[in-house]
């Protein structure tokens, strides 16, 4: 047996018990958690190349393809391009790196290609506009950061990290006219936010058509046996094995993985700008808050995506869901504290675990001593959705309040005696001062409550005055 198909035994073993047990749950993460740094040297090459396929959206040529190329070889040439586009790093982020791990766990030797002359380009794919350039300071800053927050998922002490200004910058014109006259212009003009643009009435830049060569001159420059990236990324990892091609190489394979969605549950993929993500560098219990928020059928693309469960792990507990042995808040529990413990370690993430069960599991809200405050007296006058992303901090702009309340996740809770009424506000009431909505509630009450609560999500205020 394999040393990942005895730990798969062990936490299926942990994974048929009661999961709403602090102490099961404490030797799954902690079982789980070693399993990030297994030696996976002992598994077969069809072993290895289905293991990355599992998670993968695209394996091109083929699986077997690449499980004959391991064979073949050994120890292979793994790419992952980045562009230093943002200080924040989100767990979005985190899913190539993951994959990456992997296969320096396999044995395979890993480069780190830090794209500090393409990110002066910038990346248009999904694109409705040109993305501005970055300069070497933004690049400067936005590198410091990144390898802290990535660590916890990737040994780099096991890698080559390169910068693609050590070839790019001194690529001559004749040479890349001999690769761009060689690269068919339909190619770079099939891509869709490409299309859309065009039908708009909108312009191209050349800078744009030249990035996709631009990257694939990164694996003909390190001669690359596999290239990583997300699914959106497929057309410019396509363009690198064309241009293996004219460097007379052998082309390299494709491995891309999915683009996770938000915690919005909106459907948009996760990303700063939409305000739906979990950054790396977040606190435990804010992390721990921010995936139980999730809805539940995000729950199965999260633990394929963050965790390293297998596939008969997964089949395990979606059994358990559906014969009704399981429950799902346990389930979901079990993802936040996976997350969390990758991030902090298990005690924290058994601390966050712990946290939020004395925080939400509780009858009354008003044994909770914690909680922020928000008086009407100061705040009565504002919009809920600017309490909630201002005051509050609750969400990170106040459009992400009013999709939240479109979601069905804006409550106002009042509590009498320990029974408590929760009534869904509607988006439109997002929009009016908090003191408006909370006096015609009170008076549809009939009463006065012992306490009155805002609830955002996961995330609880009382409400005073």
């Amino acid at each position: 047996m394999t040393r990942l198909g005895a730990s798969v035994q062990r936490a299926s073993a942990l994974l048929a018990q009661d999961l709403s047990s602090d102490t099961i749950v404490r030797q799954l993460l902690e079982e789980t958690g070693a399993r990030r740094y297994l030696d996976l040297t002992d598994l077969s090459p069809a072993e290895q190349a289905g293991l990355i396929a599992s998670r993968a959206v695209d394996v091109l040529p083929s699986v077997e393809k690449l499980a004959e190329r391991i064979g073949s070889k050994g120890a292979l040439h793994i790419k992952l391009g980045i562009d230093p586009t943002a200080v924040d790093v989100h767990l979005g982020h985190a899913v190539p790196i993951i994959v990456l791990s992997r296969f320096q766990r396999m044995g395979h030797d890993v480069t780190l290609i830090i794209g500090d002359i393409t990110a002066k380009i910038g990346d248009p794919s999904g694109r409705s506009s040109e993305r501005p350039p970055l300069t070497d300071e933004d690049i400067a800053r936005n590198l410091a950061g990144y390898r802290s927050q990535v660590k916890p998922f990737f040994d780099f002490e096991r890698v080559r990290v390169r910068h693609n200004s050590e070839w790019l910058a001194g690529v001559t014109l004749p040479k890349l006219i001999g690769i761009l006259s060689q690269v068919s212009a339909s190619a770079l003009l099939q891509r869709d936010d490409f299309r859309t643009r065009l039908d708009a009435g909108h312009g191209l830049s050349m800078s744009e058509l030249i990035y996709p060569v631009a990257m694939a001159i990164d694996s003909a420059e390190i001669d690359a046996d596999v290239e990583l990236g997300g699914a959106d990324q497929l057309l410019n990892i396509q363009m690198g094995r064309r241009v293996m091609e004219i460097y007379g190489l052998e082309p390299q394979m494709i491995v891309t993985m999915p683009l996770i969605e938000g915690t919005d549950g909106s459907g948009a993929k996760m990303s700063k700008s939409k305000g739906n993500y979990v950054a790396l560098s977040s606190p435990a219990d804010d992390v721990f808050g921010k995936v139980m928020s999730v809805p539940d059928r995000l729950m199965e693309p999260y633990l394929r995506a963050w965790t390293e469960w297998t596939d008969t792990e997964l089949a395990a507990v979606s059994a358990r869901l559906a014969d009704g042995s399981l429950h799902p808040m346990d389930l979901k529990k079990v993802l936040a504290g996976e997350v969390v413990a990758v991030l902090h370690g298990v005690e924290a993430a058994m601390a966050a675990r712990a946290g939020f069960t004395a925080q939400f599991s509780r009858k009354s809200f008003t044994d909770v001593a914690t909680l922020p405050e928000v008086g009407l007296a100061e705040h009565g006058g504002e919009g809920i959705a600017t309490v909630l992303s201002k005051v509050l901090e609750f969400t990170p702009s106040a459009s992400a309040a009013r999709r939240l309340a479109k979601q069905n996740g804006l409550r106002l809770v009042m509590e009498t005696g320990g029974d408590q009424t929760s009534v869904v506000l509607p988006e439109a009431d997002a929009l009016r001062p908090l003191g408006e909505v909370v006096a015609e509630q009170l008076a549809s009450a009939g009463g006065t409550p012992d306490g009155i609560y805002l609830k955002a999500g996961r995330k609880l205020a009382l409400i005073r005055g």
